[in-house]
């Protein structure tokens, strides 16, 4: 069993890399971007597509190695 030092210090990584990556597909084409006056709304579907694609790729991965 990994020790929780090492398990905080992927984790972390983890979420940096995320972060990163987040911040380039944060408002990709495709995204429902609607402004009017004081009231935005934003719906990022294609961004949402993306990720659940990327994720289903590191899930099926990880099953493959089990």
């Amino acid at each position: 069993m990994m020790n929780a030092g090492k398990l905080f210090i992927i984790l972390g990584i983890v979420l940096v890399v995320i972060g990163l990556i987040w911040t380039f597909i944060g408002r990709l084409p495709g995204d429902i971007s609607f402004k009017k006056g004081n009231f935005s709304f934003h719906f990022p579907i294609m961004t949402s597509i993306v990720v659940s694609i990327i994720l289903t790729l590191i899930f099926y991965i990880m099953g493959k190695f089990r």
